[in-house]
C-alpha cells in the first residue's frame, strides 16, 4: 500500500494524508473534474474493484463522494509489488486524467454536467483494460486451478 501511494503522489495524484501505514489509502479524484461516483465507474469499466468514499468535509457528500478507497490485500495475495502497484497508478492515471462528465441531455437538467454519468477516451479504456489485463495474466487468482479442464468439464 505504501508503495501504491507513492506510486499515486509520483503520478499527480492527490493521496490524502501523503500515504498510507497500513493496507488502505484514499484519493481525491477532484483534481480530475470529475466526483467518485464518475471516478469509480470509469475504474470499474478497466476491471479495477475498489469504491467510492467521502473525504473529510467532501463537498459531494456521501452519496457522489470526492474520494475512492483503495486496499491492497488481494494485490499482495497474488504476489503484486512495489514495481506492480507502479504499473497500477499508471492504470488510475490513464483513466482518471481521460475520463469527464458527460451532460444530461433530456429533462429539466439538459444541458448541465451529470454527477453520475461520465466518458472515458476509448483508447485511454482500451490501454488500461490491456494493462489490467496483463497484470492478472502473470498474477493469476487460483493459479492452481485447471482452466482448460474446467472449461471443458462444465462448459
Amino acid at each position: 500500500a505504501q508503495a501504491l501511494a507513492e506510486a499515486l503522489v509520483n503520478t499527480d495524484h492527490n493521496v490524502l494524508t501523503g500515504g498510507t501505514e497500513n493496507h488502505l489509502l484514499q484519493l481525491d479524484v477532484r483534481p480530475f473534474d470529475i466526483n467518485g461516483r464518475q471516478a469509480e465507474g470509469a475504474l470499474r469499466e478497466a476491471n479495477v474493484t475498489l469504491n467510492r468514499n467521502p473525504i473529510p468535509f467532501d463537498p459531494n457528500g456521501a452519496w457522489y463522494t470526492s474520494g475512492l478507497r483503495i486496499g491492497t490485500p488481494a494485490l499482495t495475495t497474488l504476489g503484486m509489488g512495489p514495481d506492480q502497484m507502479r504499473e497500477i497508478a499508471n492504470v488510475f492515471k490513464t483513466i482518471l486524467t481521460n475520463t469527464l462528465p458527460s451532460k444530461i441531455t433530456k429533462g429539466k437538467s439538459a444541458g448541465q454536467m451529470s454527477k453520475a454519468r461520465y466518458k472515458i477516451d476509448d483508447s485511454a479504456l482500451a490501454t488500461a483494460r490491456d494493462q489490467v489485463s496483463d497484470l492478472l495474466k502473470r498474477y493469476p487468482l487460483y493459479p492452481e486451478l485447471d482452466l482448460a479442464y474446467l472449461r471443458k468439464a462444465f462448459a
